[in-house]
């Protein structure tokens, strides 16, 4: 029993030992998890870092033009940023940052009196701050640049891309690996801004007064269809790399206007590519109708937004929907998404003295941002033409978008035309399909919607539409004929690259063939007379023919248009002006006809004698009846004494 009292004290004291070194590990351990724990968290959140600007947009601007611009600075930690400067005349105004930091709204106070230079621009955060650099340049003169379009130009629509390669170089560059390949239609394809550049003669030996290029900007090159077309924009600040530099763009202006020929910026408000960053992450809220998980699809019907009646439920997606339902669309009802465009507009227009808009998919953005769209520009740049795209075939749509008055809504869009589609479907009916005249004559009659039918920009085709020789029952004789229409109509006409040669193609981007002779190792050269088929030559030269008939007589392009006489299958009508009287006479039968036509009553009832003046055989005044004979499927002109 004695033996046994010291080992039990032995044990007890064995125990409390133990417990009391489990005590101190439990302790050990809880404090090197809380040191992991910290660590972890040193390695999850790093130290906020010094504020970084990776692209600023406008990169320059300009003093003493209309608007003070908002800066939109692209980069990393710039939550809560300030911005200052001590460049005399520039004033910083306020400054609004995105919550993840990763962009910047400036707006800045130009003075007009600010000297001009690069100006240092200091970002400050609470974590640190940075620099950089805007510039600040005088502005372009006006004489020469920002000429708008009138009743005397002739528009030749170009794809760039598909016109001419001036710079194999550019054909594929560094990153567009596998984006160049002439065998695939919906590849690039080489052409570029120096090869328009060097074909220039060659449009004004046409007669062409103005030129329309597709978007020459930066293009999602992700992009299933690689964008050569030129409508997925990635960079609203930059020319892709395919068609070449900022450089290029103004040589090609600064040549053009040296011919007398004029710029048209294809513009997009609409939407942007289906890779553009602000799909995911926008600078604010409300930049972009939706997200690539979760938006509409828009609706391509027109009817609910020229209906005063109509809920909102008739034309909602046609606003907000996502174009080809992978296009993200554009909220430019955001008053700095508005202000982001217009500057965007201004910006083009002052880097290279651009002429004219061509607004895409006019409808698709709200009425109410393009009337102060319009006012933004017209404040900067009074003379500047905009075309809307409005394709619809009904007069009461298209003329409904067209400036010049406030409709139902209050609101005047400001646009100064639109194209003509509903006589480009009339032409392409009548012409081609042997349907009556009384279509072109129910467009023509409609003239009264529109404030200015004069300005309308009339088309047998575009980029969009299968070639007119392409159509089933085409012919040359039907497109000639077409032509003379186009050409003698009331409008401004425009031509596509490709027509003026008969260039077949069908639904797109068949219709968006490379012009034969523009591009390295093709086998003839179009652009050269002597290297053209008979065919080809045959219906240039009559293009030609019209457009210098055109430019000798101030008739056809600002004339009055009367209608003298129609039937089934001819029209005959008058363009008239202060100078001169022109009769145009056009015979849709497959056979020629004689022509009797009563002129009592008419703008013509004092005619004595009708000069032919073009495709015309003699005809005569006779006991108050105009007679004629004219060729099938032409067109006759007369000048009338």
């Amino acid at each position: 029993m004695a033996c046994a009292i010291p080992r039990l004290l032995c044990f007890v004291e064995g125990m409390s030992s133990l417990l009391m070194r489990k005590r101190v590990l439990a302790a050990s351990v809880l404090v090197v998890l809380a040191f992991a724990q910290l660590a972890t968290k040193a390695v999850a959140q790093p130290p906020a870092a010094d504020p970084w600007v990776e692209k600023i947009e406008p990169p320059n601007w300009w003093v003493g033009l209309a608007a003070n611009p908002m800066l939109l600075l692209t980069g990393s930690d710039l939550q809560g940023a300030r911005v200052a400067t001590a460049h005399r005349g520039l004033r910083v105004v306020r400054t609004q940052s995105s919550a993840n930091g990763h962009y910047l709204l400036v707006w800045l106070d130009i003075a007009p009196d600010a000297a001009p230079g690069r100006i240092p621009l200091r970002i400050v955060t609470a974590s640190g701050s940075s620099a950089i650099e805007l510039s600040l340049n005088p502005r372009r003169r006006s004489q020469g640049n920002f000429q708008g379009l009138s009743p005397d130009d002739v528009i030749y629509l170009i794809m760039p891309d598909r016109f001419a390669d001036g710079d194999p170089t550019n054909d594929e560059p560094a990153p567009q690996l596998h984006t160049y390949d002439r065998q695939k239609p919906r590849a690039w394809h080489g052409g570029d801004l120096k090869g328009v550049r060097e074909h220039l003669g060659y449009l004004h030996d046409l007669g062409v007064t103005a030129l329309w290029l597709t978007p020459f900007w930066q293009n999602d090159w992700r992009a299933e269809d690689l964008s050569y077309h030129g409508y997925h924009v990635e960079d609203f600040y930059k020319v892709d790399q395919h068609l070449g530099t900022l450089a290029d763009l103004q040589a090609l202006v600064t040549e053009a206007h040296r011919l007398g020929i004029k710029l048209v910026l294809d513009y997009v408000v609409n939407h942007v590519g289906p890779h553009h960053p602000w799909a995911d992450d926008p600078p604010q809220p409300g930049w972009i109708h939706g997200a690539p998980a979760h938006h509409a699809n828009a609706e391509y019907q027109f009817n609910g937004l020229v209906d005063p009646h109509a809920s909102p439920r008739q034309y909602i997606n046609v606003l907000d929907g996502w174009f080809a339902n992978k296009l993200p669309d554009l909220n430019p009802d955001n008053p700095q998404l508005a202000l982001y465009l217009l500057e965007n507009a201004e910006w083009w227009m002052e880097s290279s003295g651009l002429d004219a808009f061509r607004l895409d998919t006019f409808p698709y953005s709200s009425r109410r941002f393009w009337s102060g769209w319009h006012e933004g520009i017209l404040r900067a740049y009074p003379q500047a033409t905009t075309i809307g795209e409005v394709w619809d075939r009904d007069v009461t749509i298209t003329s409904f978008f067209e400036g010049g008055r406030k409709q139902f809504d209050g609101v005047d869009t400001g646009l100064t035309t639109v194209f003509d589609f509903p006589l480009q479907f009339a032409l392409r009916d009548v012409v081609i399909r042997k349907q009556p005249v009384q279509k072109i004559i129910d467009v023509l009659q409609r003239d009264w919607l529109y404030p200015r039918p004069e300005l309308l920009v009339t088309f047998l085709g575009n980029h969009d539409t299968k070639r007119f020789l392409s159509e089933e029952s085409s012919s040359r004789q039907k497109l000639k004929a077409a032509f003379s229409l186009l050409l003698t109509l009331r409008g401004i006409p425009q031509l596509y690259y490709g027509d003026e040669i008969g260039m077949q193609g069908g639904d797109d981007p068949d219709n968006r063939r490379d012009f034969p002779g523009g591009f390295p190792g093709d086998a003839r050269n179009a652009f050269q007379p002597d290297q053209r088929t008979p065919e080809e030559q045959e219906i240039f030269s009559h293009v030609q023919r019209l457009v210098q008939l055109r430019r000798d007589h101030p008739a056809l392009r600002g004339g009055r248009q009367w209608h003298i006489g129609w039937d089934e299958n001819y029209y005959a009508f008058l363009r008239e002006s202060p100078e001169e009287r022109l009769l145009v006479v056009f015979n849709n039968a497959d056979t020629p006809r004689s022509f009797s036509v009563p002129l009592a009553d008419t703008p013509l009832e004092d005619a004595r004698a009708l000069e032919p003046l073009l495709d015309a055989q003699p005809a005569r005044v006779h006991a108050g009846n105009l007679e004629v004979v004219v060729a099938p499927v032409s067109v006759a002109v007369y000048q009338v004494r």
